[in-house]
């Protein structure tokens, strides 16, 4: 019976257990979306999971979503993050960058810029912006010349991020952000070839990520989905159907892994799990939910099927998660008002568990 704590073939790693760190933003990034120290000891405080899989980083400056976070379109950017990537795998760690193209999810306070969007539809919600939070802004809506422009992004920032030291990428293609936009039937209203029937709604995804394998390599490529998620506003029909066809074209694009959110009822989880043919990373919970992934949660899912079990908030105050749930020690609590304050305060101040002396 396969467990927690056995390694994993995943590419060309071998990731010694099957606990993932999922992608949370923490907005640490300085100025000019630059990685710091305090992410390089954050990151690698959290080294003994399987793999990890960092904070959202945006491909272009229209793609920021959130002031505060980081990038990988520019050479400075890049050399910020090698200290970053170096402290992990001086730890031992495997690290992959999540690429994050805000889309619609986005402010011109934030970049100076008109946010873009598959359809000029704001989204549900307010934006984070250097002031305050502000209503979502309604989007420009890309021509059909431009799309393209947008899916190379996240190839070209994968480049840079193999250059700055990571392991691999994570295509964000969840929660509301832009590839979830183009997939969803009331964020997309176009009537293009990226709109419309299911064939046309996955196309932005499947050309994404085409670019990202060609830059880089399908071993050296995961994404992450949110099937029937309802983020930031977002509707999508047909999702079984929808999911369906995707999975079938990252299956022909052997792509390392699929980061799966439990973003819908389990019957159909277990029906895209059939689905697909490759390493499921299956995060078992709702991302911001008021459950934590416990350890049952984990090994539910791995008997369910999945390889690769996604663990988020978990990790923010316990950076030993990994040797938590082997031993059965109770997990910290976390203080969430910490979450996006800035600084090292509730980032780097979650100890290690301290086990009694003996004697």
């Amino acid at each position: 019976m396969t467990t927690l704590f056995d390694s994993y073939r995943l590419g060309d790693l071998t990731l010694p257990n099957r606990v993932v760190m999922a992608p949370m933003t923490r907005v640490r990034a300085a100025a000019g979306g630059l990685a710091t120290p305090s992410m390089a000891a954050y990151y690698a405080q959290r080294s003994t999971a399987g793999l990890i899989v960092s904070e959202g980083v945006q491909p272009s400056l229209v793609g920021q979503s959130n002031p505060g976070t980081p990038g990988l379109y520019t050479d400075e950017q890049v050399a910020s993050w090698r200290p970053v990537t170096a402290a992990v795998h001086a730890n031992g760690g495997r690290i992959f960058a999540q690429i994050m193209h805000g889309g619609r999810v986005s402010h011109p306070d934030t970049t100076g810029t008109r946010p873009v969007g598959p359809s000029a539809v704001a989204a549900t919600g307010d934006v984070f912006t250097p002031s305050g939070p502000r209503p979502a802004p309604v989007p420009r809506a890309l021509d059909t010349a431009e799309v393209p422009e947008h899916a190379q992004a996240y190839a070209r920032a994968a480049r840079r991020a193999v250059d700055a030291g990571f392991d691999g990428v994570e295509l964000h293609g969840a929660n509301g952000y832009l590839i979830s936009q183009f997939l969803s039937s009331n964020a997309n209203l176009r009537t293009d070839r990226y709109g419309g029937p299911v064939a046309h709604r996955i196309r932005f995804a499947v050309e994404a990520v085409s670019a990202t394998v060609e830059a880089v390599g399908a071993a050296r490529t995961g994404i992450r989905l949110s099937p029937g998620g309802t983020f930031w506003g977002v509707e999508e029909r047909d999702v079984p159907e929808l999911y369906t066809a995707l999975l079938a074209e990252l299956a022909r694009l052997r792509v390392a892994y699929v980061h799966l959110e439990a973003t819908a009822g389990e019957d159909l989880l277990r029906e895209l799990r059939r689905a697909w043919p490759g390493t499921l990373v299956m995060n078992p919970v709702v991302p911001m939910g008021a459950r934590h992934t416990g350890r049952a949660d984990a090994d539910r899912w791995l008997g369910l099927g999945a390889e690769l079990i996604s663990f988020g908030r978990g990790f923010i105050a316990n950076p030993d998660l990994v040797e938590r749930l082997r031993t059965g020690v109770p997990l910290a609590p976390v203080d969430e008002s910490t979450y996006y304050q800035g600084g090292d305060a509730g980032y780097l101040t979650y100890p290690a568990h301290r086990y009694p002396a003996a004697g």
